[in-house]
């Protein structure tokens, strides 16, 4: 169940500028910075579950990136990971933060290696502590995107994101959630999807995909030596990134931190919520703050 309406979420947050354009932004909390960065093609909205119990140890800092969500959805933008990227060196900045932690999700998560890769290479200007990456495309040969994200990627990719309604949305997060998320809570999504005809900016943000083949041994060597702790939190029943993930993962980074969990899909932080919390406590050595 969520923890807000997407009403409440937009009254607790703030707007950022970044390159002229607005970018939402909530945070809240006490504690160590924590980074809340989320997937395609929903919004940082998606860490309304977790969000009190995370920020009873946290000092929790989340943006919609630029063509998600609440922030704006400029046509004629240059999307990318590294803009992306961009905007979280933009936020910290902001937020005068200089050593952070992060929670990544599926988008998040290919957005998390690019600051992983500029911190390899000196040129990140904070410091990331730890990360952990729930399910996604960390490694491109073994995620399985979905028929609507190929055609999204296509020639036909903005009939198709014209096309699209909340009907083939619902069917999309039911096909890859084994827990399958209620009417409710999927309008909440869309409703923040199709805001300001989000829908035209689909085929320029799942351009990620092919980034994430592009640039594989920069995000692969960004993780192999990242020289921090670094955790896999995997919903295994998601047809896209769930067991083959995790099977890559064993043989990419050996000494990396797994944590399965088994009849979980795509969104753990939608589908099992205390699972999650329960498996980043386990990685963090944090212990539950009692009520959550």
């Amino acid at each position: 169940m969520l923890q807000f309406d997407s009403r409440q979420w937009r009254e607790a947050g703030e707007f950022l500028e970044f390159q002229g354009h607005r970018l939402f932004s909530r945070s809240g909390g006490q504690g160590a910075p924590l980074l809340l960065i989320h997937g395609f093609p929903t919004s940082s909205f998606d860490w309304a579950g977790l969000w009190p119990a995370l920020a009873a140890q946290w000092r929790l800092h989340a943006i919609d990136m630029l063509g998600f969500g609440l922030s704006d959805k400029p046509g004629d933008f240059a999307y990318s990971i590294s803009a992306s990227a961009d905007q979280w060196q933009a936020l910290a900045k902001a937020k005068g933060l200089r050593e952070v932690d992060v929670l990544a999700h599926d988008y998040g998560d290919t957005v998390a290696q690019e600051l992983l890769a500029r911190q390899r290479e000196g040129g990140l200007p904070f410091r990331i502590r730890s990360v952990v990456f729930l399910n996604g495309g960390l490694f491109p040969e073994a995620t399985y995107p979905l028929m609507l994200q190929k055609l999204l990627l296509s020639q036909v990719g903005p009939l198709v994101a014209r096309l699209s309604s909340f009907g083939s949305l619902a069917r999309s997060m039911r096909r890859i959630c084994a827990v399958a998320p209620s009417d409710a809570e999927l309008r909440e999504h869309w409703q923040l999807l199709i805001r300001a005809d989000g829908r035209k900016v689909l085929p320029r943000l799942i351009g990620y995909i092919r980034e994430r083949r592009a640039f594989r041994g920069r995000w692969l060597n960004a993780l192999q030596d990242a020289a921090i702790p670094l955790c896999l939190i995997d919903g295994v029943a998601d047809p896209i990134s769930g067991a083959s993930i995790v099977r890559r993962w064993r043989e990419l980074l050996p000494n990396g931190t797994v944590i399965e969990l088994p009849g979980v899909g795509h969104y753990p932080q939608w589908e099992a919520p205390a699972q999650v919390l329960t498996a980043i406590h386990s990685f963090t050595g944090k212990s539950p703050v009692i009520g959550e």
